[in-house]
């Protein structure tokens, strides 16, 4: 299945795109894509219904982040060797985790916004994972029977305050508008192989990252496993897994991002996000 959420900022409401494509409204019978609903019983409910008597959601009506604010958004960072490589660190021996405020969240279509003070933001092509039940010291070979399904995540940066000064990653990747999520949550069954999917991300119609899960150092189910030892995973809480090289960072000269550029993100299978940028 393919699921969405539709509406305003703040007043999104579940949707499931049906077979002929289009997208139908699934809120009189499911409150938000949350804990219950991402349960494998709750997915398999909503593998039965049958949408086509559903109300339609209209053309250009605004597509929300797929789950509503997450309890956890971890990031793992330097997860593509080339991508570490092109950074000028070493190749993890294990999963270096982050988190990103779970107030960065947004629509995949939304603007993304720098604040007063930003000067090198940045993109990042991730695929997400969104947990489906609760994890925690969950082994390699079950985790991924806590994996609801993926989405596309554009894991925005501002490198000036991740990297320079005091650093933290947790500051250069938490402004409001920083974590595109969308546009559909894809539930596992669509996803067989989640280590075998193309990404590429586009600035003004230019690749800058293309790339493919297949180089992933972690791949999903160990990310999983590995992000339970440490912390109780929610329902909804959100792993963005990494991204590939081409970041702005890593390009000689050195690329980053301007006022009313355009980037386009996608994954295999999984959609695509356009978002437009914004500096205060």
């Amino acid at each position: 299945m393919k699921l969405l959420r539709f509406g305003e900022s703040g007043q999104e409401r579940p949707a499931i795109v049906a077979g002929d494509g289009t997208v139908r409204d699934i809120s009189g019978g499911v409150a938000d894509l949350a804990a219950g609903i991402l349960s494998p019983a709750g997915l398999e409910r909503l593998a039965g219904i049958d949408p086509s008597g559903l109300p339609e959601v209209p053309a250009g009506t605004r597509i929300g982040a797929v789950v509503p604010m997450p309890y956890n958004y971890i990031g793992v960072g330097l997860n593509y060797a080339d991508h570490a490589e092109e950074a000028g660190m070493p190749i993890p021996k294990e999963p270096i985790l982050f988190t990103k405020a779970p107030t960065s969240l947004s629509g995949p279509n939304d603007d993304v916004v720098f604040p007063k003070g930003s000067t090198k933001g940045d993109w990042e092509v991730e695929l997400a994972i969104v947990i489906g039940s609760e994890s925690f010291e969950v082994p390699e070979a079950r985790a991924l029977d806590h994996v609801a399904g993926y989405a596309i995540s554009n894991d925005v940066s501002e490198r000036a305050w991740q990297l320079e000064g005091t650093g933290q990653w947790l500051k250069g990747k938490s402004a409001p508008t920083w974590g595109p999520l969308g546009p559909w949550l894809v539930t596992t069954d669509e996803v067989p192989d989640p280590q075998a999917l193309e990404m590429r991300l586009e600035v003004n119609g230019e690749t800058m990252q293309q790339g493919s899960t297949r180089t992933m150092i972690f791949g999903v189910a160990e990310i999983v496993s590995y992000t339970s030892r440490f912390m109780r995973l929610l329902p909804g809480d959100v792993i963005v897994t990494g991204t590939p090289p081409g970041v702005g960072m890593g390009r000689k000269p050195q690329r980053f991002l301007a006022h009313g550029d355009e980037m386009r993100v996608t994954i295999e299978g999984l959609g695509e996000q356009r978002q437009k940028v914004v500096f205060r």
